[in-house]
């Protein structure tokens, strides 16, 4: 039989485990921001003299659940480092999606960026400006940033200990987007250098797009990444210039793609058009569609289903394409 003292003894210990179990989760939640941060326009983002706007970070994190921040109105564009600590020579740029309003800090960004430096990567992720901010060029100011972005992260490539050869993006929804454009569309000439790494390519080495954006049709394209990258220009070759998988040539990095068939924000067929056309043009190219997950799931909201299993498929993937 327990006694009184057993009893207190029990409850004191069992609350202690809980509490350092609570504490382990949050720590593990909240884990430190990286400090090591790299600005792309030392003289300011190029076309910002009628932009007012104001960069802010909002927090939308729950009381229990974990960080989720988003920022808004992106006037200085940034890297956020996270360097491994055994490298494997490889570096990948990840570009977090927010329909072209606002960049997801946590889940798209920081998490993937921990999980790949776990792994030997050197991560960036990217800071970019909005579409709808007022930049001189509109539409195409996020894809100067990634193009300025890939070529500084070649420039340093040698002093962080990884091959300039070795370099790919992952974009998640607008932000999937993005590193299409970026992909079909690295050699467009959108703005002037500014120093010896603008000399460099900004093709992807590998791109890896996740439930991404794609068509800016209007059949299954989705509508808020559109208004925000049209501005309500809606010129058919501008639709057509800012559609990935018209976009698509040979000669492209290989191109790794996953999407959930129950999607009901990014409707699972922008990822269908691009595996179409990629294949069409005999790009290397892989595509996992799952039937559950929805959109936004990142390395969240997968434990127990299938689509859980996209971050190995991923590794996979970019190890047998030399990543």
């Amino acid at each position: 039989m327990l006694n009184r003292r057993g009893a207190l003894g029990a409850f004191v210990t069992g609350a202690l485990a809980s509490l350092a179990a609570r504490g382990a989760e949050a720590a593990a939640l909240d884990q430190a921001d990286p400090t090591e941060v790299i600005v792309l326009w030392p003289g300011g983002a190029p076309g910002g003299e009628g932009v007012t706007v104001e960069e802010k970070i909002l927090e939308r994190s729950g009381p229990n659940g974990p960080r989720d921040r988003a920022q808004i109105h992106t006037r200085t564009p940034t890297l956020a480092v996270f360097r491994p600590k055994i490298a494997n020579g490889a570096a990948v740029m990840l570009i977090p999606g927010g329909g072209y309003e606002r960049v997801v800090v946590d889940k798209e960004g920081y998490e993937m960026g921990r999980w790949l430096a776990e792994r030997g990567y050197t991560c960036f992720v990217l800071f970019y400006r909005m579409p709808g901010d007022g930049w001189a060029a509109g539409g195409d100011a996020p894809l100067q940033d990634a193009q300025r972005a890939v070529r500084l992260i070649r420039s340093k490539a040698q002093a962080m200990g990884f091959s300039p050869d070795r370099v790919a993006v992952m974009g998640f929804s607008a932000g999937g987007h993005l590193a299409a454009n970026l992909t079909t569309r690295f050699d467009a000439a959108t703005y002037a250098p500014i120093d010896a790494a603008d000399q460099l390519t900004a093709k992807p080495s590998l791109s890896a797009l996740i439930y991404p954006v794609i068509t800016l049709d209007l059949s299954f394209g989705h509508t808020g990444s559109r208004k925000q990258l049209l501005s309500g220009q809606a010129a058919p070759e501008r639709v057509v210039e800012l559609s990935p998988e018209k976009q698509v040539r040979e000669g492209l990095g290989p191109v790794f793609q996953v999407h959930a068939a129950d999607d009901k924000v990014v409707p699972v067929e922008n990822s269908l058009a691009m595996f179409t056309a990629l294949k069409a043009k005999a790009v290397p190219t892989e595509m996992h569609i799952f039937e559950e997950g929805g959109h936004g799931f990142g390395l969240r909201a997968t434990p127990g289903k299938p689509v859980a299993a996209w971050p190995g498929l991923f590794e996979t993937f970019a190890k047998r394409h030399g990543l």
